[in-house]
């Protein structure tokens, strides 16, 4: 089974409180905001990618190609709220013969009509993330972007390419998002 997954971002929010990161970092210097934001940024992106989260609300969308005939599917990214149902269309037509379980690891369950289906494509499309702000961001989920950027920051000299890798902080709370694989 060949996956793609899209993200696109709701809006231009921040998913950190910017003077909480500066705070953070020991960045007394307004002048330094851009290259603290993208530091910043970057951090985030690091922890969706390795924990498979969204920190703020994302349309993501599912593309599978020959899809199996197992009897669901563990959704790439989260979290999903439990009542907002992904829209699922295969070989371009509306589906909605599936239970669905949303959460960090949201999943979807298909009924008995899927198996009966021939199909070469299916797209699901959904909304993840915490909300809206950085405020919605889980606490831990925050201490963890800035412990990383912090590593991106106090890394900015000329270094080895092993010396600038995850903070442990990232590692551990991201690993805890991220579930267990199958």
């Amino acid at each position: 089974m060949k996956m793609l997954v899209q993200r696109t971002a709701g809006d231009a929010s921040l998913p950190f409180i910017l003077d909480d990161l500066k705070l953070h970092l020991r960045v007394f210097d307004d002048a330094e905001d851009t290259a603290v934001q993208n530091i910043g940024l970057t951090a985030a992106a690091e922890i969706e990618q390795f924990a498979q989260i969204a920190l703020l609300t994302q349309t993501i969308r599912v593309t599978i190609f020959d899809p199996c005939r197992e009897s669901g599917l563990r959704l790439p990214i989260g979290p999903v709220a439990d009542d907002d149902l992904p829209t699922v269309t295969i070989d371009g037509a509306a589906f909605t013969d599936f239970e669905f379980v949303g959460g960090n690891r949201p999943y979807v369950r298909w009924l008995a009509s899927y198996h009966d289906l021939t199909q070469s494509r299916m797209t699901i499309e959904y909304q993840a993330g915490f909300g809206d702000a950085a405020e919605d961001v889980p606490p831990d989920l925050a201490q963890a972007l800035m412990d990383q950027a912090a590593l991106h920051y106090d890394g900015r000299s000329p270094m080895d390419a092993k010396s600038l890798t995850t903070s442990p902080h990232m590692a551990r709370i991201g690993a805890r998002y991220r579930g267990v694989q199958a």
